[in-house]
């Protein structure tokens, strides 16, 4: 069993941003994942909107745009309009994550939800019916290269059977790599975000392919 490879920017070189996205969209990549840190919600801060609408110009795989934001709905429209395709709110920072998931959708966006290692997926139960990306955190959000959290293989095969027949997509963020891939693809996942493990490679294609298989 295999599933969809989603590589994180987060963990590319920006001094060669243009060639890392490159690379990996002709090993066959055709997500993108977009991490998007406001050193509130996480100890972290990345980028906002303007690197976003870069990032756009220069992919044509499918943006998934992670919000780790405090306050998500604040800036909604302008993440939609940077070019982000899916964007994906933490259930522990949205205040209103029913109306936030709402007008995702109305702003032409795919809307998402991640949910942290150590919350509890029951919470998510009202919302499945309004989300076509659901996201698995297998690390503590803020931080890649962090160690992967085993208890995590568990949610997300809850997410996945949880699911009974809707159509959203389940996929897993953090510690993903060789030595993982295995047991992720097994739980039925359809996507895993890889950042270190793939952009850490010597050869960054070759490292595709063998996630991919």
């Amino acid at each position: 069993m295999s599933c969809i490879i989603s590589p994180s920017l987060l963990s590319a070189d920006f001094a060669q941003l243009e060639e890392q996205i490159k690379v990996v969209e002709a090993a066959g990549a055709t997500r993108l994942h977009v991490d998007v840190m406001d050193g509130h919600f996480v100890p972290n801060i990345t980028f906002g909107p303007m690197i976003v609408a870069a990032i756009h110009r220069l992919a044509t795989a499918t943006l998934d745009v992670h919000l780790m934001i405090e306050y998500p709905h604040r800036y909604l429209e302008q993440f939609v309009q940077a070019g982000a395709h899916t964007l994906i709110l933490h259930l522990e920072a949205s205040r209103n994550l029913a109306p936030d998931l709402t007008a995702i959708r109305e702003l032409g966006a795919v809307p998402g939800v991640a949910i942290k290692p150590d919350s509890d997926f029951t919470t998510l139960a009202p919302y499945l019916d309004l989300l076509d990306y659901l996201l698995i955190m297998s690390v503590q959000p803020g931080f890649g290269g962090q160690q992967f959290i085993e208890a995590s293989l568990e949610t997300m095969e809850t997410a996945v059977a949880a699911r009974q027949g809707r159509p959203y997509l389940v996929a897993v963020d953090g510690g993903v790599n060789l030595d993982t891939i295995g047991v992720v693809a097994a739980t039925g996942v359809d996507i895993a975000v890889v950042g270190s493990g793939l952009y850490q490679a010597p050869d960054i294609a070759a490292r595709f392919k063998e996630l991919s298989r």
